[in-house]
């Protein structure tokens, strides 16, 4: 569904032939951006909806130290 695709409900799409270390550091740099979103609004709630923004934070932690174990092994840096 991503090259003149019809139907009228897809909004977005990823490429079919985007590459695997593209995909990887695409999916580490949204978690991270998620990450920093999280603590930001921690800082502004107080009581259950901070530590709701907490423990879903912490989530994406996970999410940010999969992906880079991943890219790691998929793509490493050759320096």
């Amino acid at each position: 569904m991503f090259e003149g695709s019809s139907d009228s409900t897809v909004l977005f799409c990823v490429a079919p032939d985007v590459s695997n270390e593209t995909l990887i550091t695409n999916s580490y740099e949204t978690f991270a951006s998620v990450s920093t979103l999280l603590l930001d609004l921690a800082e502004d709630l107080n009581g259950k909806n901070r530590d709701i923004a907490l423990a879903i934070h912490q989530l994406s932690e996970l999410g940010v130290l999969l992906t880079a174990k991943l890219l790691d092994r998929e793509a490493p840096c050759t320096s």
